[in-house]
């Protein structure tokens, strides 16, 4: 049985608050395999304070010196430009989701229908914001940049106790940096994640490329997900960390096949597939000269060849030393009593 990994592709806030380009965006994450493709919902004025500083990912990305109230009031996303996306994703057969930021936004996405919630790693110390979330009792997808073990810890308990079956969380690894560095990456702790916690595991990504995503899916992560554009020369603040279309495309036809590889039972026997070319690979005593019945089976007059469908050489000592029960032709199979 094969593990379906669950592909999020992340277009984020790469739709620069143009409700066309947020549609060209689920286009491609449609044509990709993906299995959702996710927007952030907030509201400026209750996600930051207007003179908060910003990223330098965020300074060096946008070429501007908007502050990070400026940059995401020109981001949002209206409630109606929601209701909008969501009939267009159904339209185009991908499901819809959002994050988040703020306890109206969740409120929000509860209301319209959000079968799953993201929470993102700048809210995994927001006591109030993770509470709002367990109480919608609905499967949670928690993402830990920046986090500390214990903070996860602490985080994913309170998911617990708001009444969340442990069965329904998923805790992803996150590196917050955009790109992240490859040395940055340390995907074994993911794997640490899930020991500590018994639970589901995944990756959000922000390395350049999809080698990283790949790897976590054969390290077990049940979620990828990766952020999106539709070109990474685009303005904004994710763009030129983000997969362009096709290797979005690319990364998702990569990791089915990566489901198919790791999908088989873990028991080390011949495959249906390879079954057929035991007897072509595989090799059996034979005679290397002509050998008369009575003659002394020897390794002078023995050899090794395919096809495997004779005497396997595995019963060499007990084949050397015994005698011919019939005239061997060069190149004949050796076959005992």
């Amino acid at each position: 049985m094969i593990n379906r990994v669950l592909i999020i592709a992340e277009a984020g806030v790469n739709h620069n608050g143009d409700i066309e380009q947020a549609k060209k965006l689920i286009d491609a994450a449609a044509e990709s395999g993906s299995d959702y493709v996710k927007f952030q919902t907030f509201k400026a004025s209750k996600l930051v304070t207007k003179s908060a500083g910003r990223a330098d990912y965020q300074n060096s990305n946008t070429g501007n010196t908007d502050s990070q109230y400026e940059m995401l009031k020109k981001l949002e996303l209206s409630e109606d430009a929601h209701l909008e996306l969501i009939s267009y994703c159904k339209s185009k057969s991908i499901k819809f989701l959002s994050t988040g930021f703020d306890l109206d936004s969740l409120g929000f996405l509860y209301n319209i229908g959000i079968d799953l919630f993201k929470i993102p790693s700048g809210e995994i110390t927001n006591l109030p914001y993770l509470r709002k979330i367990a109480s919608f009792n609905k499967p949670v997808v928690m993402s830990t940049g920046m986090a500390s073990m214990g903070e996860v810890q602490e985080a994913f308990e309170v998911l617990l106790d708001g009444g969340i079956a442990k069965s329904d969380i998923t805790v992803v690894h996150c590196n917050t940096e955009y790109p992240t560095p490859m040395e940055d990456v340390n995907l074994r702790a993911m794997n640490d994640i899930g020991r500590k916690l018994n639970v589901k595991i995944g990756y959000s990504d922000h390395t350049l490329g999809i080698e990283v995503p790949i790897a976590a899916v054969a390290l077990g992560a049940t979620v990828i997900e990766k952020h999106f554009t539709l070109d990474r020369n685009l303005p904004g603040p994710d763009h030129r960390a983000s997969l362009e279309p096709a290797e979005l495309k690319e990364m998702v036809r990569t990791i089915r096949n990566i489901e198919r590889a790791i999908s088989g039972s873990g028991i080390k026997e011949p495959s249906s597939s390879e079954i057929k070319n035991k007897f072509v690979a595989r090799k059996s005593i034979i005679a290397v000269k002509p050998i008369r019945k009575g003659e002394t089976l020897s390794e002078s007059n023995l050899g090794v060849k395919r096809p495997g469908i004779g005497v396997s050489p595995m019963r060499w000592d007990e084949v050397v030393g015994s005698t011919a029960m019939k005239d061997f032709e060069p190149e004949e199979l050796i076959v005992l009593e």
